[in-house]
């Protein structure tokens, strides 16, 4: 194909997009719902987009769905832009008096039942004072905040601390204790009190995914991941099976416990305490929007004052 791209157009974007949304789904099928749109459709518009640039993205049909290495990098090159035409948003939107447009916050899950959660209280007193931005909330593991707060996907991220990066700054937030739990029918669930280090540490443990505090103190007390996930309920899946041992915070294990599903391994030698924190990009530096939220997290936190 012949490259026919010259200005960058309005239509040109929509189909970056919707290309970006199919990557991201792993498919057209996946993207529909994403979209809102036929398969037809969206497969329309990634031949159009394949044409306005004279290169092949991706393979369709019924072998399924898969890049190309020029699909691979226009990916990339897509989500810069877009990340650029976001942040020229914000910046012009930060020029008017009242303030405007999307704040995106990507938060860990299961933290709004923990009490030193003030979240909920920071969102309050932000909308507020902000009645016309539109708050989008992501829950997502910690790798994928991180990762969307550097390319600018996310505004703030809420992520238990575990490792820091250059590019970022942290405002410590709260946290929540971490303990031990198996599930009705494992075989500790009638010696949870009891159990020692050795018997703990044979059992079959299942952890995140991804790197955390949880991965962090499995690998610390030497317990051998037999089963992942990528959230909490999943751990909590995997522990009211009655096969698996896991980490649960106190505050979202508290219901199992006492419905009688699930019982705290009291052997403190394996608890640990969680620290969370919000983030942000170093640069660009925050816009006002973002600044009054983490101003309003900070203060429903009683944290300490960013610079």
């Amino acid at each position: 194909m012949r490259a026919l791209l010259g200005n960058l157009s309005d239509a040109d974007i929509r189909l970056l997009r919707v290309f970006m949304a199919v990557v991201e789904a792993g498919g057209l099928s996946a993207a529909e719902l994403e979209l809102n749109i036929g398969r037809s459709t969206i497969s329309r518009h990634l031949k159009d987009l394949e044409i306005r640039l004279g290169l092949t993205l991706c393979r369709r049909g019924r072998g399924g769905f898969s890049m190309t290495q020029e699909g691979v990098q226009i990916y990339e090159y897509a989500q810069r832009l877009i990340t650029s035409i976001e942040d020229f948003r914000h910046q012009v939107n930060d020029m008017h008096r009242t303030l405007q447009g999307q704040l995106s916050v990507a938060m860990f899950d299961k933290t709004v039942s923990n009490p030193e959660c003030r979240v909920p209280d920071a969102i309050a007193a932000f909308t507020a004072n902000a009645p016309e931005v539109l708050i989008d909330i992501h829950v997502v593991p910690v790798n994928q905040i991180e990762k969307g707060i550097l390319d600018g996907r996310y505004h703030v991220g809420i992520i238990p601390t575990h490792r820091s990066s250059s590019s970022l700054k942290y405002i410590p937030l709260f946290g929540e204790q971490m303990h031990l739990y198996c599930g009705k029918g494992h075989p500790l669930f009638e010696r949870a009190t009891s159990a020692s280090a050795q018997e703990i540490k044979a059992q079959r443990y299942a952890g995140l995914s991804f790197h955390s505090p949880n991965m962090e103190t499995g690998r610390k007390h030497g317990l051998e991941k037999s089963a992942v996930a990528n959230d909490q309920e999943g751990i909590a899946t995997l522990i009211r099976s009655g096969v698996f041992i896991g980490y649960l915070p106190d505050h979202y294990a508290a219901s199992f416990v006492s419905a009688g599903q699930m019982r705290q391994i009291a052997q403190s030698e394996f608890n640990y305490y969680c620290e969370f924190a919000a983030l942000y990009r170093k640069s660009p530096a925050p816009t006002r929007l973002v600044r009054r939220f983490l101003a309003a997290l900070q203060e429903s936190h009683g944290a300490a004052v960013i610079d």
